[in-house]
């Protein structure tokens, strides 16, 4: 009975032992990934406010170190509140949690999970749907046809005009004409008179070559969102969306160049 007894204390002892060299052990882990030099360098640039660097260097921590909870809850912090993508948010959130299932903050992680879930969804209900950007990709497509086939016209009435200049020596013509054998513009008749501006070949001499469409520029941030783009721009995603056709909002690249409106 006393054996018994002696190998319970021992067992309890050893248990207890293994508990607390386990506890010391995960915040000796947790203190070890805040000195990777990559989730320093990582604060240093939140500290700069230049947090697309930020992210970037906590996106090196966590390959260096794939379990790194704070290196995960850093990410998550930036893309809830500096870079406005939700979804990001929510996985980094969740990994934290995962990796830290005793941590002090988890309620608050959750309402912070809870709130990016309504932003995406926020987010989602503003996109158009299929039909309706189908609809604008079609009609942006017609316009650009019309646009490219007047453009094509001018360009065959000028190269005409160039091919038909008398060459040296020949006798020079009167100012303001062309040659007779100068192709002359639809709808001006058989005289070869130079038109004061460049609309007698259309009905009515409107010029329907309408003029350039200028737009603003946008290089995509890392972590950012066609929806998050639109509201820092102040426009509409569907406006956005319309600005850029062809292009996939699910898949963004770091770097690349949009239109806005």
């Amino acid at each position: 009975m006393l054996f018994w007894h002696r190998l319970t204390r021992s067992l309890g002892s050893v248990f207890l032992g293994l508990l607390l060299a386990g506890c010391s052990l995960s915040s000796d882990s947790q203190q070890d990934d805040e000195k990777e030099p990559h989730f320093v360098l990582g604060k240093s640039r939140v500290n700069a406010m230049d947090f697309p660097g930020a992210v970037e260097a906590f996106k090196e921590s966590l390959e260096v170190s794939p379990r790194s909870a704070p290196a995960h809850y850093q990410l998550a912090w930036l893309y809830e509140n500096k870079l406005s993508d939700p979804a990001a948010a929510i996985y980094h959130y969740q990994e934290f949690l995962n990796l830290s299932p005793k941590a002090g903050n988890r309620d608050v992680i959750n309402q912070h999970i809870y709130a990016c879930k309504q932003q995406l969804v926020t987010d989602i209900m503003q996109l158009p749907s299929a039909p309706a950007a189908q609809a604008q990709i079609e009609k942006l497509a017609e316009q650009n046809r019309r646009m490219q086939d007047e453009l094509d016209k001018w360009h065959a009435y000028y190269a005409a005009q160039l091919a038909a200049r008398p060459t040296p020596g020949a006798n020079p013509t009167t100012p303001g004409t062309l040659p007779a054998s100068h192709p002359a513009m639809p709808g001006s008749g058989d005289t070869a008179t130079l038109p004061t501006r460049p609309t007698a070949e259309f009905p009515g001499g409107a010029n329907p070559v309408q003029p350039p469409i200028h737009f603003r520029t946008h290089t995509v941030a890392a972590g950012e969102t066609l929806a998050a783009i639109a509201r820092k721009a102040g426009v509409s995603l569907g406006a956005l969306q319309a600005a850029n056709p062809g292009l996939n909002a699910r898949h963004l690249r770091t770097g690349q160049t949009i239109n806005l409106p």
